[in-house]
């Protein structure tokens, strides 16, 4: 078994795979004050629950937009599963060609997205990935990315209306039946959802004419994937495992260095 985790700025999403399927996931929070035994309590109990033994795992594999709490994953994967971590970083194959300014500031989980979409959909490609930030990731032709679009998430959108705006109070994330919406909560409902959806579509319009895509597969994942693409009119599929599909397979491009 394959242990993989996609550490994000709010949630960890794990995952187990035996060859390529993926046996259980799970999310925690990213909390940066919790230990390695912390972490490697809940690790313990999420297995238990789902009848693994961490005992089997046989190589581990993280992105991570954290790095403070690398160190601390690393740790807990080393004691809980007597496996050395692979961190998606300098060094690691990822078999993706990043033709980007600066190839340092793209995100781990961005390259991993990249690498799981050209390889299970082709390219060109575009991943919308519905996090705490939400990104635009372009694969060409020949599965290089190019570039993308960064834009604040869903859920820190929201939180920062209901904190800047004194009346509007906390709302419940769901798409409202209607546009026009006849009380506060229903109001902010159309605008999050149905502005999200707006923007997303305006951008995945910009993206296929400046790069003068025709035929490009357009998938969506994260956490908030579903809310948006609800729509049925901007994407081609739902994957909402895609990062950990890919961490899976940076992983089988690697191991052999990792088992030396």
């Amino acid at each position: 078994m394959i242990l993989v985790m996609d550490v994000g700025n709010s949630n960890i999403k794990l995952g187990v795979f035996e060859g390529e399927t993926l046996l259980r996931s799970w999310r925690l929070e990213s909390k940066a004050g919790r230990t390695a035994d912390e972490y490697g309590v809940f690790l313990k109990s999420m297995f238990e629950h789902a009848g693994l033994d961490p005992h089997r795992i046989e190589g581990a594999i993280m992105s991570s937009v954290i790095p403070s709490l690398n160190y601390t994953l690393e740790h807990m994967v080393s004691y809980y599963c007597q496996k050395p971590l692979l961190v998606v970083g300098p060094g690691i194959k990822t078999g993706v060609n990043v033709r980007y300014e600066n190839s340092k500031e793209v995100g781990a989980d961005r390259i991993v997205n990249s690498l799981a979409a050209y390889k299970k959909y082709g390219g060109p490609a575009i991943v919308v990935d519905f996090g705490t930030a939400t990104t635009f990731n372009v694969i060409n032709e020949e599965g290089d990315f190019v570039g993308g679009v960064i834009c604040p998430g869903i859920k820190i959108t929201t939180e920062a209306l209901t904190q800047n705006a004194a009346k509007l109070p906390r709302i419940e994330l769901v798409k409202p039946e209607r546009g026009v919406g006849k009380n506060t909560v229903s109001n902010m409902q159309s605008g999050i959802v149905y502005g999200f959806t707006g923007m997303v579509k305006y951008i995945v319009e910009k993206i296929k004419r400046e790069m003068s895509f025709a035929n490009v597969h357009v998938i969506a994942t994260g956490g908030f994937a579903e809310l948006i693409a609800s729509d049925g009119s901007i994407f081609d599929c739902i994957d909402k495992t895609l990062t950990l599909q890919g961490l899976r397979m940076l992983y089988e491009i690697n191991k052999d260095h990792y088992n030396r």
